[in-house]
């Protein structure tokens, strides 16, 4: 049987260039929020496409190249936000854009060089703002991020392994309805192709998993209280995320950076 991947396990060790790794989650999220917020006020071109070049730089530069992520960043974003562009300059009111150069026309329908503007100028905020996600969302897995919010933000544990805990059903319940689907095929149950045997193999998955769930719930559920979870306001970490040195610089240089941007981009009145 295939080898599922969990998505909460801990990363592998990276290139020391790969330097987004090595960092805080909590600085990584931070980084780019003046930006992201900056974006959501932004009006221009110039603005989103400088922040989707500075993200686009972190990023090749800070992940491991793969070729998902060759695909995310060279088609699947551009193509984004080409096809939100248009679609939202097609809803721009033509009545404010009239004075602007007509560049399609179809039958009584014109789109005008302002509408065009305006639309692109929306989707590059958009993909600007996933750009700049990307820096955190790529390099950061969900224990790590708990951890560093228990540690730096003082966040409740009950409330952030509670949360890790729920996250991590779902790995769970892929592992286990991929042992289903495989005793199905073994045992010939749901043959057939269409829709019917679709459904009807979907409903053979469902009592299965759900029984699965509630076993994994009931041992979730005794290992906590095995180990007292709830019990004290805190509790000893295994595994320490601290805010280093580097952490800061990150952030201090991000918001430095993102501040020229703006002063250079920001349209003048």
């Amino acid at each position: 049987m295939t080898a599922v991947a969990d998505p909460y396990a801990e990363a592998r060790p990276a290139s020391p260039v790969r330097f987004l790794y090595a960092l805080n989650p909590l600085a990584k999220f931070a980084a780019p929020v003046p930006a992201m917020i900056a974006l959501v006020a932004s009006r221009d071109l110039a603005t989103p496409l400088a922040f989707l070049a500075l993200s686009y730089l972190v990023v090749l530069v800070g992940v491991r190249f793969t070729l998902r992520l060759a695909a995310l960043l060279l088609l699947a974003v551009p193509a984004g936000i080409l096809l939100l562009g248009f679609g939202m300059s097609v809803w721009v009111d033509a009545a404010q854009v009239a004075d602007t150069a007509p560049v399609l026309q179809v039958g009584e329908w014109t789109l005008y060089a302002g509408a065009l503007r305006i639309g692109m100028a929306t989707a590059l905020r958009l993909g600007a703002i996933v750009a700049l996600a990307l820096m955190a969302g790529l390099t950061t897995t969900g224990p790590d991020l708990v951890r560093a919010m228990v540690q730096q933000l003082r966040v409740p544990y009950r409330i952030g392994y509670t949360a890790l805990a729920a996250f991590r059903f779902v790995p769970r319940f892929r592992y286990e309805l991929d042992v289903i689907r495989q005793a199905h095929r073994v045992r010939g149950s749901h043959g057939g192709r269409g829709p019917f045997a679709a459904i009807a193999r979907w409903g053979g998955y469902i009592v299965p998993l759900l029984a699965s769930a509630i076993r994994h719930a009931e041992r979730v559920a005794l290992a906590m209280d095995s180990r007292a979870f709830g019990a004290y306001p805190d509790r000893t970490e295994r595994h320490l995320v601290p805010w280093r040195t580097r952490d800061t610089v990150f952030v201090v240089a991000f918001w430095a950076v993102t501040a020229l941007l703006l002063w250079l981009t920001w349209p003048r009145a």
